[in-house]
């Protein structure tokens, strides 16, 4: 899955994508480089980010979903917590919706959801971005705690009418989590394969990785990044979240055939 901020204020690269076309040719550039699916996001989740509304946020996803439907079939995903920014995405042309809230933010996403019968990601997270990363974070088990998280999530979107095979899990790499813990996380993600879903997992250039390696920069993490996914696949990852889809789908060539 390759990431498409198309935001002014995003962790990584707000503002680098931006411009409309700027968007679209990066979109374009990560399908030839070997992406499967793009995540198309309006709204910063990066910690202490503040909500855009609902018309900022369709201004700056639902053109930019439009022209990479014209120039190609590649699964596009809509990242947002907006039922209503959801639902115009896929009219326009997303074909599945990546909720970090998993639901909880907007009580119409699963209906939106459950009607366009498209896949959902469910992710777990602490609060909400602006306030994930604030005071002291602590879990007895984080793992434990996210597939109870995930548990209840998962029922209440197919309560809705959501169908079970059309549900993606997360368990929030980075949101509202310390860098232990997201470490604990990628060791022990093969807890969260009894819940039969794909499992999506979101690494890239996060600050743990920074963290990891002395506490360089976003852009510089690359090396971290791709020994994250690498374990991450080997832990049960189905779906991974990259900035850099070149670099991981060699990466992942390399891996494979030395399995």
């Amino acid at each position: 899955m390759g990431v498409l901020n198309v935001t002014p204020d995003s962790f990584s690269d707000g503002g680098d994508f931006s411009d409309h076309d700027k968007a679209v040719g990066r979109a374009l550039q990560m399908i030839k480089d070997g992406a499967h699916i793009i995540d198309v996001g309006g709204e910063s989740s990066r910690p202490g980010s503040e909500p855009v509304s609902m018309d900022e946020e369709l201004f700056r996803t639902i053109f930019v979903i439009k022209d990479i439907r014209k120039k190609s079939d590649i699964t596009i995903s809509i990242d947002t917590t907006k039922a209503s920014v959801a639902r115009d995405a896929i009219a326009s042309g997303a074909d599945m919706i990546n909720d970090i809230s998993a639901g909880m933010f907007d009580p119409e996403m699963f209906a939106v959801a459950a009607k366009a019968d498209v896949p959902i990601c469910l992710m777990h997270m602490r609060g909400n971005p602006k306030t994930m990363q604030e005071g002291s974070i602590h879990y007895d088990d984080v793992v434990g705690e996210i597939c109870q998280y995930l548990e209840e999530r998962i029922a209440s979107a197919i309560k809705a009418g959501i169908r079970r095979e059309n549900i993606i899990i997360d368990p929030g790499i980075g949101f509202g989590k310390t860098v232990e813990h997201n470490v604990t996380i990628l060791k022990e993600l093969s807890r969260l394969k009894p819940f039969s879903c794909p499992i999506l997992v979101g690494t890239s250039r996060k600050t743990f990785v920074g963290h990891l390696l002395g506490g360089i920069g976003p852009k510089e993490r690359l090396e971290g990044t791709l020994a994250t996914i690498g374990i991450a696949l080997k832990n049960g990852a189905s779906i991974l979240r990259v900035h850099d889809a070149l670099a991981a789908r060699r990466f992942l060539a390399v891996l494979t055939a030395l399995s």
